[in-house]
């Protein structure tokens, strides 16, 4: 494989469930995407919850615990965001002005990381743990790997954990 070949693949690990974070995954995602790279995002722990089938706060995996988060985190509607939140009132503010300035929304970026075949990978650990299975996510999930096969993968490429 060449260098250059290798050069164009960005990997970004989404560990965090916030709004703004979760805006820079897919604001990087897509504009990757765009310009040919091999662009894979690996959610984990909070990040899982931007990627599952029932958006909203809805009791989602096995055990109490699991169902619990599930109430509490509620998808990317209810992404909240990471500093002055505002008693969530500010992941609409951030839309609006979004909106205003013409800039792509956070649920636009994901139909956009989609329709560019981003690819969607879950980490097998955090879903042991939060007690979710494939079926609780958004078909464009093309695996459930460990941290060592997502390596794999990423390799040759630039990682970003965000």
């Amino acid at each position: 494989m060449s260098e250059e070949k290798q050069s164009k693949k960005l990997s970004i690990i989404a560990f965090s469930g916030d709004f703004d974070k979760l805006t820079a995954v897919f604001t990087l995602a897509t504009g990757a995407a765009a310009v040919g790279y091999e662009v894979n995002l690996f959610f984990t722990f909070w990040g899982l919850d931007a990627i599952k089938i029932k958006q909203g706060r809805s009791p989602v995996g096995k055990g109490f615990l699991p169902k619990v988060f599930g109430i509490f985190m509620g998808g990317l509607k209810a992404a909240p965001v990471s500093r002055l939140n505002f008693l969530g009132a500010s992941p609409k503010i951030f839309r609006y002005m979004m909106r205003k300035k013409n800039v792509a929304t956070l649920e636009e970026l994901v139909s956009a990381a989609k329709a560019l075949k981003v690819n969607f990978y879950a980490c097998e650990m955090a879903m042991h743990i939060l007690g979710l299975q494939k079926s609780d996510f958004i078909p464009e999930v093309k695996d459930v790997l460990g941290v060592a096969t997502f390596l794999n993968l990423s390799e040759g490429g630039q990682t970003l954990f965000i």
